[in-house]
């Protein structure tokens, strides 16, 4: 089986407690197939899989096979940075029904050799019969899989393909030249799947296409058969989108979009936590651009921020409580900005006025308070 168009890199959507949303999930995957999407790929790194336990695991796999009843292919994560174990994991998941391929990354903070890699990737081709699709990322796993080991690789029948997220377009176009034609590559950042497919790549393992299943397999579709103004046309509309998927570490921000969007509830397991204020309210504007939800309530919580303006040259007045949609003195920075530093300094935002005078209340030498008109 040849993997190729847009493929979904899943979330795994959890509930308030951290237990896994079942119905979400399976509204998600259902989502997904009916917005026309190529294959679909649970347990990638997208799906914070490293923080799933064994059954949780199968339990997501299990609920995407069960949900696709066979419309399209299913790619099932299967990795670990220990060779032994990612066979075994790759044999467990191949065996299980509906099951079409398994995306297996190099093994991550070891940083094995050019050797070492090829030789933990031949142990799993040699364990299984399914075709499997590699992962190169080397900014998440610390080691790059070079053009080389992938031409070696693409000797196993089995070995079917790469997503390549080494964000390297000279690598990709390496690639690209060093496997045979069969051998699927495909990429691994959404922002760059029109120039991997001008190159000879068959598709994307997207994380946008959570967000915008139909808009993805559209565009891909479109490059794949020569149609370049529409391509052009849906990568321009949706490339703020694609790059605000990574304005904080993945899955934070797609997660973020989809609980925006009412499809999930916006929760993380650890490491991963929500998002900063300052990058969500770009998210929020960016996915409402989009067309994705309705103007964002951004704005109203960026009003009710405030700044105290501290100002040791103005006299008696020296702490001024600002709003940071103050039209006097805002100049679309989300705070007052243009005022002599070595004089006057801001501090915040603070999300009440009433703690925003408590900040005021412990900076040293204030005589007297003052507040701006806004207020």
């Amino acid at each position: 089986m040849q993997f190729r168009g847009c493929g979904t890199a899943l979330v795994t959507p959890f509930k308030q407690d951290g237990s896994i949303d079942e119905t979400a999930l399976r509204n998600l995957v259902a989502w997904q197939v009916e917005s026309g999407i190529d294959f679909l790929v649970p347990c990638g790194t997208t799906g914070e899989t490293p923080t799933l336990s064994h059954d949780e695991w199968l339990q997501v796999v299990d609920i995407t096979v069960e949900v696709v009843a066979g419309r399209v292919p299913i790619v099932a994560g299967a990795t670990s940075n220990s060779t032994q174990d990612a066979v075994s994991k790759a044999k467990e998941v191949a065996a299980r029904p509906g099951v079409n391929g398994i995306l297996t990354a190099s093994p991550y903070y070891n940083k094995p050799t050019q050797e070492g890699q090829y030789r933990h990737f031949r142990a799993i081709a040699e364990a299984v019969d399914k075709p499997i699709i590699l992962y190169n990322v080397p900014g998440r796993t610390g080691a790059n899989l070079e053009p080389g080991t992938l031409a070696r690789l693409a000797e196993f029948p089995n070995i079917a393909g790469v997503k390549e997220a080494s964000g390297n377009i000279n690598q990709m176009a390496e690639v690209c030249n060093a496997v045979p034609e069969h051998f699927a590559v495909l990429s691994g950042d959404d922002a760059v799947t029109l120039p991997l497919i001008a190159l000879g790549g068959v598709g994307i393992i997207s994380v946008a296409s959570n967000e915008i299943p139909r808009e993805m397999s559209e565009m891909t579709r479109a490059a794949l058969n020569n149609d370049w103004e529409t391509a052009r046309r849906i990568h321009r509309k949706y490339l703020p989108l694609m790059l605000a998927n990574f304005i904080e570490s993945n899955p934070m921000p797609v997660k973020a979009v989809l609980a925006m969007m009412g499809k999930i509830e916006e929760v993380y397991r650890l490491p991963m936590l929500p998002m900063r204020r300052d990058t969500r309210s770009k998210l929020q504007k960016i996915a409402a651009e989009a067309g994705l939800i309705s103007k964002p309530a951004s704005a109203a919580v960026e009003a009710a921020d405030f700044y105290v303006y501290e100002n040791w040259l103005a006299g008696p007045h020296k702490i001024v409580l600002h709003r940071s949609s103050c039209g006097q003195c805002n100049h679309g920075k989300g705070r007052p900005v243009g005022h002599d530093a070595n004089h006057a300094r801001w501090h915040g935002p603070y999300p009440t006025l009433s703690e925003a005078r408590e900040a005021s209340q412990h900076m040293p030498g204030v005589l007297i308070r003052s507040e701006c008109k806004c207020i």
